[in-house]
């Protein structure tokens, strides 16, 4: 009698301890498999060690280890770095940036943060304007004016004595308090050649040399033909 109820205990624990064995055999691959999904090779404890070609490798800590998941592309936080054996996901250096071209530099900001120039700051800088999540210099934003009037035609600083000279014209961005462009927006101009005026006593002295030569000898300067009634004064 006792001997037989001892046989059958022995059998009930030896079959739960194969079937809890069984089944933690059964969790454990289905979690390996899981795991070791889209890997080249896996481990048992930190999971993917080496991706395709085309995945990134992600390495997440747990605790005093580290658990490896091969992606598609990189989570916030992370930008992809491509080698020759393996691409890797690397940290951003700054922990406000989203996502990052590389570890220094920045493109999307977690928000309450503006990006100025890859990096990742609590208020733009002077001379720059919020927009959206960016900080913009206010030129981007500020549209354009019209052009000024044409300069006076000049040469050398004077505005006769030479047949040809140049003028310009500007226009910057607009300077209304409400665009705020201020006065930070590089000026556009433009310049094109132009016909100075003549200078009046260069003219007059043409003229009484045309006088003069029509009255001695029949024709003006060049031997042009003298045209009416020509008197020296």
């Amino acid at each position: 009698g006792l001997w037989v109820v001892l046989r059958k205990s022995a059998l009930v624990f030896l079959f739960n301890s194969s079937l809890s064995l069984s089944l933690s055999t059964l969790d454990y691959q289905e979690v390996r498999r899981k795991d070791c999904r889209g890997c080249l090779e896996c481990s048992r404890d930190n999971g993917c060690v080496r991706c395709p070609e085309r995945l990134f490798l992600f390495l997440q800590r747990e605790g005093m280890s580290h658990h490896g998941t091969c992606l598609h592309a990189c989570p916030a936080g992370h930008y992809g770095q491509r080698g020759k054996d393996i691409n890797r996901c690397m940290k951003c250096r700054s922990v406000d940036c989203e996502h990052c071209f590389s570890r220094d530099f920045c493109t999307k900001c977690k928000p309450g943060f503006h990006l100025y120039k890859g990096k990742c700051l609590t208020s733009c800088p002077e001379g720059t304007l919020p927009h959206n999540t960016d900080c913009l210099e206010d030129c981007l934003l500020a549209p354009a004016a019209e052009w000024s009037e044409w300069s006076s035609c000049l040469r050398d600083g004077v505005t006769c004595g030479f047949r040809w000279g140049k003028q310009t014209r500007t226009r910057g961005g607009s300077r209304t308090p409400e665009e705020k462009a201020a006065l930070l927006c590089p000026s556009h101009s433009e310049t094109q050649r132009c016909r100075m005026r003549k200078n009046v006593v260069v003219m007059v002295e043409q003229l009484r040399e045309a006088a003069y030569l029509c009255l001695l000898f029949g024709f003006g300067p060049g031997r042009r033909p003298c045209v009416g009634n020509i008197t020296l004064q």
